[in-house]
């Protein structure tokens, strides 16, 4: 691949932020503030355990930098069938839980484009979906590129709305610290399910790693850069937010910033904040269709999807993976044309978070296993040892506090692979990664 098609620092850190910056950050401030001050703790608990996830994946994607992301690692560590299972599931996930972002942006256009018919916001969800899904058939480094424009021009509304909005801010609104009836423990352990959803896509820059320019350098730097910057505007946004709004009308609101734009500025800035939100999840919807199709292709190249996936067009972006991964999530689409059927998707979204840890524990327990272990040039050192231990304690403590009834809903993805297990096992002989320069 000539490197003019490659992707820099910049815009792999865009990806980083991007794919973690959704519409989480317009809606979780409302979601949270039911539990008062330990709410905003929360982000402080995630945004650590996104920190040492981001740590850990920086470190693997210095080692192994591998086109496919999470399953790369796993394999390494623990064989073929565990990659291929991680694989699998984290491919599923990746578009299974993408539709909800497509509905978001026409949501949040909503107070601009009037009263509208469910199949008007059907058509409309599909179009933008074609076309972020064409922006991406025109290669890694396009959609790099508008990634960063998504990401600048989002990052500025979310600054300029918290920054001013110190000045607005109600110490009162953060009393009590904990209005419910639970246990401090109880609160937390809610509240950071919550804000884990945040921060889903941490390792999102490890996928196009044969896309990005010097991938041993520049992913570790883009992906601890973006974590770092995501974890800044959702504390900050949250704090600014809990503390001009008050709770009582906070707690109904559909549009939080909008909310505290009303206070802060006055006037009509809710039609700002709703183009500023659309602009958000549209810049995630783009990370995460780029990243659904680069899960799909190191698949491909590890013998875990059919070659087809594998297949390349004119702009070297993986044709097959981008296509197969957008058309998935349009039946999702259409489910969602009944409006009664919402709560089910949102839990499809539920699901999915308990999925995404699965992977990152099992990239976890890799990390140890290959560095504790001294099977790359450089043993972990007493720190990088300590950040993997962390790492897993964070993944265990939100997989026991997702519950016995998420975690088995996301164990049937997983399962659901094993028809494509055993016929890969008959039918598919195992491609190797010099594949990636034919």
């Amino acid at each position: 691949m000539q490197s003019q098609r490659k992707m820099g620092f910049w815009a792999v850190t865009s990806l980083v932020a991007g794919s973690q910056i959704g519409s989480g950050i317009f809606l979780l401030p409302a979601s949270l503030s039911v539990y008062g001050t330990l709410g905003l703790a929360s982000w402080i608990i995630t945004a650590g355990g996104a920190l040492l996830l981001a740590l850990v994946f920086a470190r693997l994607a210095a080692e192994i930098p591998k086109t496919g992301g999470p399953h790369t690692f796993i394999e390494a560590a623990f064989g073929k069938t565990l990659g291929f299972f991680s694989a699998w599931t984290y491919w599923v996930i990746s578009w299974l839980s993408t539709p909800m972002v497509v509905i978001s942006v026409v949501g949040y256009l909503s107070p601009l484009l009037g009263q509208t018919s469910p199949l008007f916001n059907l058509m409309l969800e599909i179009a933008i979906l074609l076309c972020i899904t064409v922006l991406n058939l025109s290669g890694v480094r396009s959609a790099g590129r508008v990634e960063l424009v998504f990401t600048l021009l989002k990052l500025l509304p979310l600054i300029i709305v918290p920054l001013a909005g110190l000045f607005f801010i109600q110490k009162q609104h953060f009393i009590p610290v904990n209005p419910t009836h639970d246990s401090t423990l109880g609160v937390l352990n809610a509240a950071a399910l919550l804000t884990l959803w945040g921060f889903i896509g941490v390792e999102s820059a490890t996928t196009p790693s044969e896309s990005v320019l010097n991938p041993k350098k520049t992913i570790p730097r883009a992906i601890i850069t973006g974590t770092l910057i995501v974890a800044l505007v959702y504390i900050l946004a949250s704090f600014v937010i809990m503390g001009v709004v008050p709770r009582e009308i906070l707690s109904h609101s559909k549009a939080p910033f909008a909310e505290a734009a009303q206070i802060i500025f006055g006037g009509s800035w809710y039609l700002i904040i709703s183009i500023a939100a659309s602009i958000v999840c549209l810049g995630t919807l783009n990370a995460w269709v780029l990243t659904s199709g680069q899960i799909a292709l190191g698949a491909a190249y590890d013998g875990h999807l059919p070659k087809l996936f594998a297949l390349k067009n004119a702009n070297d972006a993986p044709k097959w993976g981008l296509i197969i991964s957008s058309l998935g999530m349009i039946p999702i689409l259409i489910v969602t044309l009944e409006q009664d059927l919402i709560s089910q998707v949102n839990q499809i979204i539920d699901v999915s978070v308990t999925a995404f840890l699965f992977i990152y524990t099992l990239s976890v327990l890799s990390y140890l296993k290959l560095f504790w272990q001294g099977r790359s040039h450089r043993r972990l050192t007493k720190l990088e040892l300590s950040i993997g231990i962390g790492a897993l304690i964070f993944c265990g403590w939100a997989l026991i506090s997702s519950g016995v009834k998420m975690v088995s809903f996301s164990a049937l993805i997983t399962l659901s692979g094993v028809p494509i297990y055993f016929w890969n096992k008959r039918k598919l002989p195992v491609m190797t990664y010099a594949i990636k320069s034919k």
